[in-house]
């Protein structure tokens, strides 16, 4: 699933998401050949957007990207199914924290509600109950007797 697509945006605003670069100008400023691009393309390390045509259109994010498989790989010596793998990761962390982000504000959201539960509970009390409180003990003695009709 792409995650391209701005919800509530305006489409014609430009994010490092839009994809504006034809492959040329990506291979130029990523500093790779284009052919590379393909490659990368079609092992799915960098998924360009595609226009009507089925041509490539890459996006300020797409070329960061781009570099950033050229230094795994070049830099660290990581191969390519090893950068593919990495990439997945971090997708998936990615994803994962969004999750916990959303979650931690259904939890907030739902203690806020339980906070204003409980006080709506209190507010509901009768003032004119008063609590009962437990009698000491003594040895004290009472005799009940009933009155008698005359």
């Amino acid at each position: 699933m792409d995650n391209r697509v701005g919800r509530g945006r305006n489409p014609y605003e430009l994010t490092e998401e839009s994809p504006v670069y034809v492959i040329s100008v990506a291979a130029e400023l990523s500093g790779l050949h284009p052919q590379t691009l393909r490659q990368y393309d079609r092992l799915g390390l960098v998924s360009p957007d595609r226009t009507a045509g089925r041509g490539r259109r890459y996006s300020a994010r797409d070329i960061e990207q781009l570099r950033q498989v050229q230094q795994l790989s070049q830099e660290e010596g990581i191969n390519l199914a090893g950068i593919k793998r990495i990439i997945e990761l971090e997708n998936q962390v990615a994803a994962l924290q969004q999750r916990v982000v959303e979650l931690q504000g259904a939890l907030d959201g739902a203690a806020t509600a339980m906070r204003q539960r409980e006080a709506a509970v209190h507010a509901s009390y009768r003032r004119d109950l008063v609590p009962y409180q437990e009698v000491q003990q003594t040895s004290a003695l009472v005799v009940w007797r009933p009155k008698r009709d005359k």
